[in-house]
């Protein structure tokens, strides 16, 4: 879930006649069902080209986090320009979820160099979530914070680099998939509630299934377990999961 920075400062105002630098994710578009929009950038983003009502949520915000915000909302614009939606500030909600336009849902992420976004016409999914991380990033000192016991045995029997990935895309996938059910639910959750079962972790790509361990709310809705699917790509590792409308 994208962190709300805090209210805060003037910014430039935007130039509309400059274009934007977020481009087609033809992964994400792979990862998720035909009929959702995925873009994605590259880098930081640039506040300039917030519109203003995406501006007043900046703030105080360090530049590393202004960047990632920027960015996000870039690749947010990108994929909803693909439903002619165009001009649409991406506002943050009290919850700190996207606020996107009645019509669509959708799901942001960023991690370090990166950001991407994905939407989808609401009358077609009940949600989305996709998460992005940095291979690696899931250090051993986090395991114990992030990690089942059954999945830190696994890990245990492991070399190195095999631990650092599938570390890094069991916590994406827990992401996505929790940036997903909240758009349903609004229920918070542990990285205990879920467990997975992944297929293909160590081809560079394949799917994974979420299963519910606690009470999970969105299992109350539809029969566990729910699907998604994961690549790894150029030092990152991707997650994707769309629920389809019912």
């Amino acid at each position: 879930m994208e962190s709300n920075p805090r209210p805060h400062a003037k910014m430039p105002v935007v130039s509309r006649r400059v274009r934007n630098p977020a481009r087609t994710s033809v992964t994400f578009e792979e990862l998720l069902p035909a009929g959702i929009a995925a873009a994605e950038l590259a880098g930081e983003g640039d506040a300039k080209l917030l519109l203003p009502a995406e501006r007043k949520h900046l703030g105080a915000a360090v530049a590393k986090r202004v960047g990632e915000f920027a960015a996000g909302r870039l690749c947010a614009r990108r994929a909803l320009s693909q439903f002619g939606i165009t001009d649409f500030a991406v506002e943050v909600a009290e919850d700190r979820r996207p606020r996107w336009p009645d019509a669509v849902v959708g799901s942001i992420t960023h991690t370090t160099g990166f950001s991407a976004a994905a939407v989808g016409e609401r009358s077609q999914f009940s949600g989305i979530g996709i998460d992005a991380e940095r291979v690696g990033s899931v250090t051993r000192e986090l395991w114990d914070q992030v990690l089942l016991p059954d999945e830190r045995r696994w890990l245990e029997t492991l070399n190195a680099v095999e631990q650092g990935q599938l570390a890094t895309l069991i916590f994406s996938a827990k992401e996505a998939f929790y940036k997903c059910q909240f758009e349903l639910t609004g229920q918070w959750l542990e990285f205990s509630d879920v467990t997975l079962d992944l297929a293909g972790w160590n081809m560079g790509a394949g799917s994974f299934s979420v299963r519910a361990l606690g009470r999970v709310k969105l299992f109350e809705r539809h029969h566990s377990p729910v699907m998604g699917r994961f690549a790894f790509r150029k030092g990152l590792v991707l997650t994707a999961i769309a629920i389809p409308a019912v």
